[in-house]
């Protein structure tokens, strides 16, 4: 921006820029407030983890409401309504209600034990009727009415959860947007500011994927955070700023996430991001927010307080431009950064910034297998036995795509093994990767592409396609093509003819040389019979009225990605 357009923009701010219009660069929020209860009774009042929280590969989407360490507490409808949605599963929410109420709002609570009793029965109920455990179901809207404050389930720590707690949302019913219910007078008072913790600072003429951002350290003086040096330097042309900030509830002293972190260059707003609407079509680009290369590398959550450009707008506000700073002249420049929490608490650093020396860096030069992609473009890798494409939105910033290949000694493998990019670069929709086998593959329908990384394994069936095997992934890596004619190995159980009147409960615990049971099912004495398969390692059956005494056979199959199987038969008596 040059100087008569900054003077402009100023003239502008003066006249017209007040906090209220400040505001209208987000939608108006109008929320009902108090309309909604705490869903959780007879337990202090706290949370482990509030709305827009950071977490691997997406954002945190409600309120994780505390159980003093304990399960099987009462949850409770939070407003009048009925059960529109209610779902069984390993991961995610484990247990879960979903209650539909008159205002267009939906509730969600999640990590259940167990659900009221009628429906406790119309799930287990259903669930022999698909012969599934796993299962997603909505219910008649006159079936299960709630009132406001009824027992609706006691609370659990099922699915992906670390311990036991539950979760809470609001959602726009009609978008399923899920918005912030700390915004909607939830009786959980706060009146701590944020913890700014880190500042730095990105050289926006490379892409944020080809450096280590310059950290800037911070010191706290009164209410406010300023640098260390009052003037920091730039030896670029244009810039942007991350900080690394948490929150605190009052009499809380754990670190949840902020709400709003707004910049100021000159004393005019450069861009601003707001966490409180977001859909799980959209959460994935939490991704795009971070500095994902620090954070997987093991360093700290970076908020950019710009955007990136292969970022659609989403939580950001641009006011000038995208966020990005450039200097155009030497001057001294004043700039300001405020965090927010929901409750309007603030916290704010200040310090000034000027363009230095442009230091010639030299990017390094492009290697053989390699090439430029840009987010916002289709970008496609063809060089020998591999092929990678990538559609427009995948990419958030610009990056110089490398692939080097390894061979692998011949008779023991498919093919070589690719490195692709760096895992360090995250994606935001599905990538393909096509391979050329360099041995005969035995059984098509046994090929997968593999991708490893610093120990984790992944693999997914591969589709033959002419001479190409191709399959879809979401993460960079080491590609490599196998074969899978290895069937799941069948642990756990009990020994055959054995008496299990003295237990409660059967666990088995198949395992795969590739890690993905694909299929499990039990049949006793000829019909299914129902396990359950919370946080997808162990299955369980609990005994009930589905058992009865006497003899029984217990068969059990369980079958791979690729359909490997293996079937065992069990008897026993109890």
């Amino acid at each position: 921006m040059n100087r008569l357009t900054k003077f402009l923009f100023q003239l502008v701010v003066i006249c017209f820029f007040t906090p209220a219009v400040f505001a209208q660069y987000f939608n108006a929020r109008d929320y009902p407030q108090k309309y909604f209860i705490y869903p959780v009774k007879d337990v202090r009042i706290s949370l482990s983890a509030n709305f827009g929280e950071l977490r691997t590969n997406h954002y945190h989407m409600g309120l994780d409401c505390r159980t003093d360490q304990a399960e099987n507490k009462t949850v409770v409808a939070a407003a009048d309504g009925y059960v529109s949605r209610v779902s069984v599963g390993p991961f995610g929410f484990g247990l879960a209600i979903y209650i539909n109420h008159p205002n267009g709002l939906t509730t969600v609570y999640g990590h259940l034990n167990k659900f009221f009793p009628a429906l406790e029965r119309y799930v287990k109920q259903k669930q022999y009727e698909q012969e599934s455990w796993q299962i997603n179901l909505e219910p008649d809207p006159t079936r299960f009415p709630v009132k406001k404050g009824q027992f609706i389930a006691l609370s659990g720590n099922t699915g992906g959860s670390a311990g036991p707690h539950v979760h809470f949302e609001i959602r726009d019913t009609r978008t399923e947007k899920v918005l912030n219910p700390l915004l909607f007078g939830m009786p959980i008072p706060d009146n701590v500011p944020p913890t700014i913790v880190h500042l730095y600072m990105f050289d926006r003429c490379k892409s944020t994927y080809e450096q280590s951002p310059l950290h800037i350290p911070l010191r706290k003086v009164g209410n406010r955070y300023v640098a260390a040096q009052s003037v920091i330097t730039a030896h670029t042309d244009k810039v942007s700023f991350g900080i690394t900030a948490n929150d605190k509830q009052s009499g809380s002293t754990n670190p949840n996430g902020i709400y709003q972190g707004t910049i100021f260059v000159d004393n005019e707003p450069l861009s601003s991001f707001l966490l409180d609407s977001i859909s799980y079509d959209e959460t994935r680009y939490l991704n795009a927010h971070i500095d994902y290369k620090t954070k997987l590398a093991g360093g700290p959550y970076i908020q950019h307080l710009s955007r990136l450009p292969g970022y659609p707008e989403g939580v950001y506000k641009d006011i000038q431009g995208d966020g990005v700073y450039e200097l155009d002249d030497s001057q001294v420049h004043p700039v300001k950064i405020e965090v927010k929490d929901a409750n309007g608490n603030t916290s704010v650093i200040e310090f000034s910034i000027k363009k230095g020396l442009i230091r010639e860096t030299g990017r390094q030069p492009k290697e053989a297998f390699s090439k430029e992609f840009f987010p916002g473009f289709v970008n496609v890798f063809e060089e020998g036995n591999i092929q990678i494409y990538m559609p427009a939105d995948a990419l958030y910033d610009s990056l110089l795509f490398r692939v080097t290949e390894r061979k692998q000694p011949e008779g023991s493998a498919l093919s070589s093994v690719f490195t692709v990019a760096s895992p360090l670069v995250p994606i935001q929709s599905y990538m393909t990767v096509r391979l050329k086998a360099d041995a005969e593959v035995a059984d098509d329908t046994k090929a997968l592409i593999r991708r490893r990384w610093k120990g984790s394994t992944e693999t997914v069936p591969a589709i033959k396609e002419g001479e190409w095997y191709t399959a879809r992934f979401r993460t960079f890596g080491e590609f490599d093509l196998v074969e899978d004619h290895e069937p799941p190995v069948i642990t756990g159980g009990f020994p055959n003819g054995a008496n299990l009147a003295g237990r409660t409960s059967i666990v088995f615990t198949p395992k795969d040389n590739n890690n993905v049971i694909k299929n499990f099912r039990a049949e006793l004495d000829g019909k299914w019979l129902m396990f359950s398969n919370d946080k997808g390692r162990n299955f369980i059956y609990r005994f009930d009225e589905n058992c009865p005494k006497g003899k029984h056979e217990l068969k059990i199959y369980v079958e791979d990605a690729v359909g490997n199987a293996t079937e065992k038969v069990y008897n026993f008596t109890r």
